[in-house]
């Protein structure tokens, strides 16, 4: 019968970050003088060539004796007529690791590099002659005057459910995003497919194009310090977080015929009776997740207090998946009308033991479906994710990639290339344009 106060969705996403949030450990910085290139040569090898011409046989950059070398730039070694053979960085911030080029002229580091840092870059090769060559650098990074910082809202060892999308919360407005998906990777302990979504400069997400594998493992690693989100601001720190996503418990309402399936671990477990809004407060259609829940919750509505429509309750096993106030919940005042008639103010009306029954097996991020009703869902009006169809999330990424992910961490791809998706509706996947009313 009832519905909660309103709440603010951006209000309510930033707020449940704060909350529920993992941030990076600050790496320290350790300081070195501006040393320059220096070379160790075989004498023999390299005979009567000038000490001027062996210096262009390996370049690195950034340039020896720099103080303000561009993190997000990386390291670079180039061989200008030989070969580069091998390369170590050695520094008191995050490890530095890269590859060789396929044809051996160059090496170039996998990540950015820390914000004011120092590097040591010993490189190995030959010159043109095939003569060996070892060439050692020092440089130190910028310090911004300009830093973003970055927010999980998935707690550490935390469990959600099959819908769940990944949720970053920046500080500031991030303009170069396709530099900060190239920054993110994912390991996850079952194969997974999806994909990063801008909701807009400051949220990121990333969701699977199905719902997640149950009982699977995921570990995030935002390689973010050294990152240059917008021009001249830079994340300072580095961000993992790892959590788990538990049996799949999805929800599936029919506002016309009045009942709701529940299915456990891919099987429908329970049929109940419901009572949903009413014809002047429809419950919207749309795929939704569970939000939070408590028991009981306070629900006030219904105009000011006085009025014939106010209410003030207690409401047992309320589990909310609307930020504007829509449970699944308790409602033994209306289970004469479950099943037949729709009287709440918004809510999913339940018979009691049937509340309880699904309070206890719901955690956040388990689907919830609503049916046939004449009103359509609002986008980021819950976690809206799951309103949008594959098609419609990739065009939210800025390098307009899938994300492929497994136990050896994850990858861009294209979608075309991507085997096609066998999933459907409701177990599997969403429906596409389950948000529209009915």
């Amino acid at each position: 019968m009832y519905g909660s106060h309103r709440t603010s969705s951006s209000r309510y996403r930033r707020h449940a970050a704060a909350t529920l949030t993992a941030t990076a450990a600050l790496v320290t910085a350790a300081c070195s003088s501006g040393q320059t290139t220096t070379l160790k040569l075989n004498p023999s090898a390299v005979g009567g060539a000038k000490p001027g011409a062996v210096l262009q046989e390996l370049r690195i950059t950034p340039a020896p004796g720099s103080r303000d070398a561009d993190p997000a730039a990386g390291i670079t070694v180039t061989a200008l007529h030989g070969k580069v053979t091998h390369v170590t960085v050695r520094t008191a911030g995050d490890p530095v690791t890269g590859a060789l080029s396929g044809n051996g002229k160059s090496w170039r580091s996998a990540w950015t590099l820390n914000t004011s840092q120092s590097y040591t870059v010993t490189a190995t090769g030959t010159d043109g002659k095939g003569h060996p060559i070892t060439t050692t650098s020092t440089f130190r990074t910028l310090t911004p005057s300009q830093t973003f910082q970055t927010e999980i809202y998935e707690g550490q060892n935390q469990a959600y459910g099959v819908g769940m999308p990944l949720m970053l919360i920046f500080s500031r407005p991030v303009t170069d995003r396709a530099a900060v998906e190239r920054s993110l990777r994912l390991t996850t302990s079952k194969p997974v497919v999806g994909a990063w979504y801008w909701d807009d400069g400051e949220h990121l997400d990333f969701r699977p194009r199905d719902y997640w594998p149950a009982n699977t493992t995921v570990s995030f690693d935002g390689r973010l310090n050294g990152v240059e989100g917008g021009k001249g601001m830079y994340g300072t720190y580095d961000l993992t977080q790892t959590f788990s996503i538990g049996q799949s418990v999805i929800a599936v309402a029919s506002t016309s015929i009045h009942r709701t399936l529940i299915y456990v671990g891919g099987k429908l477990a329970y049929n109940w009776p419901i009572s949903t809004g009413r014809a002047t407060m429809p419950t919207p259609d749309g795929t939704y997740l569970t939000v939070e829940k408590h028991n009981p919750v306070r629900m006030i509505g219904g105009g000011k207090k006085g009025s014939p429509g106010y209410y003030n309750e207690l409401v047992n096993f309320a589990v909310r998946f609307t930020f504007s106030g829509d449970y699944y919940h308790s409602a033994p005042w209306s289970v004469v009308d479950q099943g037949t008639t729709n009287v709440s103010h918004g809510c999913v009306n339940l018979p009691p033991a049937a509340a309880k029954t699904y309070y206890n097996m719901t955690i956040p991020g388990d689907p919830i479906t609503i049916t046939s009703s004449p009103k359509a869902g609002q986008w980021d009006d819950g976690w809206t994710e799951w309103f949008l169809s594959w098609h419609e999330y990739l065009k939210g990424s800025a390098l307009h990639e899938a994300v492929e992910a497994g136990p050896g961490g994850s990858r861009f791809v294209s979608p075309s290339a991507l085997p096609a998706d066998s999933a459907s509706a409701p177990l599997g996947t969403s429906q596409p344009g389950n948000f529209l009313a009915g």
